[in-house]
């Protein structure tokens, strides 16, 4: 089984993954690019800072392809923005952790302190939101895409239901109506 022919083809959530990924790989390419201007060397831990965050070449050409990346994945859209936002999402978080065991110590190659860390997480969790949004919930309508491929007999029900209400002129064809039932204090009852 492949991951595209187990997720729908999205529709209108296929713009919050695009401006999504666009707008965190902008943010990261322009930290790059910012790092390259200060003209810094590639595994300084000497704490140069940009925009209020250590930084290094290496950190530098990293978040400038992670930048890059996103906005490849906000070109082509869809699931594959998606998914890519929750994975790289997820990695910015894995590597919020992995720095705040390293700050302070040698094996901080990246020159991250606790700024970074907090910018790897809120980033992480951003990027996270991006791909997530309208795919993970408890909650997911039944027009949605993603509800609808995990609950196929259901969704067939009821697009037959409107199918039928439609041909019979009792509902308009956007969607099923909840029945209410009526109050004991309901005076047209």
């Amino acid at each position: 089984m492949k991951l595209r022919d187990e997720l729908p083809v999205d529709h209108h959530l296929a713009t919050v993954y695009r401006y999504g990924a666009a707008f965190c790989g902008l943010v990261l390419i322009v930290f790059g690019c910012l790092g390259f201007a200060d003209a810094l060397s590639p595994f300084s831990t000497s704490g140069d800072t940009i925009a209020g965050m250590t930084t290094n070449v290496a950190l530098s050409v990293l978040s400038t392809v992670v930048g890059l990346v996103l906005i490849a994945g906000g070109v082509i859209g869809g699931n594959v923005a998606s998914t890519l936002n929750m994975t790289v999402g997820a990695l910015f978080v894995l590597s919020g952790f992995a720095h705040l065991a390293v700050l302070d110590r040698p094996a901080n190659v990246l020159d991250f302190g606790m700024t970074n860390v907090i910018f790897s997480f809120v980033m992480g969790l951003v990027i996270l939101t991006f791909g997530m949004y309208g795919r993970v919930s408890s909650k997911l309508g039944h027009d949605n895409p993603y509800w609808r491929r995990r609950h196929p007999e259901q969704a067939a029900r009821e697009a037959a239901a409107r199918a039928a209400a439609g041909a019979r002129g009792a509902l308009p064809a956007s969607g099923p109506r909840p029945a209410v039932a009526p109050s004991a204090h309901d005076p047209n009852t």
